[in-house]
């Protein structure tokens, strides 16, 4: 079904059962058998040695100017993953039990201010501080029940 295709590429997914009947996936990466991960542009199925350097994906510089060279997987699908990462594009004609019929919210709103304004659409003379998303607390045993949010960075307010 996926062998032979790249990561970013989509595929239907009706190999896969006939639950997944008229889903399409995409797929968005994976790992091989030894764990290596694959990469996107490098076109080939097997492991290459790759000369990283700052900002590339799956590298953190440790000295300035560092650069080093690392295993990696190339992007085409073949049967020497252990793991193959797919994201669903489209919905096929029924629900697939513990996947697509439960949806879960984000545990974590947005931090900065600019962020929290998009989302709800707010103006500058709103208080951005009434919007903050919090998150409830685990009760303890006979005490009220709390909530958690976070502080909001460079918050300009008419105190300061």
């Amino acid at each position: 079904v996926v062998y032979d295709k790249r990561i970013a590429q989509e595929g239907p997914a009706d190999g896969l059962g006939d639950e997944w009947k008229g889903y399409v996936f995409k797929i968005s990466g994976g790992n091989d058998l030894q764990g290596f991960c694959m990469m996107q542009g490098v076109l080939t199925n097997q492991r290459v040695r790759l000369l990283f350097k700052k900002g590339m994906p799956g590298y953190r510089q440790r000295r300035k100017g560092e650069r080093k060279r690392k295993s990696i997987r190339g992007c085409i699908v073949d049967s020497r993953l252990s793991v193959l990462d797919l994201v669903v594009v489209k919905r096929g004609e029924q629900e697939i039990p513990g996947r697509t019929d439960t949806t879960q919210p984000r545990r974590l709103g947005p931090k900065r201010v600019g962020k929290i304004r998009k989302l709800f659409n707010l103006s500058k003379e709103d208080d951005v501080r009434q919007y903050v998303v919090h998150r409830p607390l685990p009760e303890k045993d006979g005490k009220k029940a709390r909530t958690k949010g976070p502080k909001i960075p460079r918050l300009v307010t008419p105190a300061r």
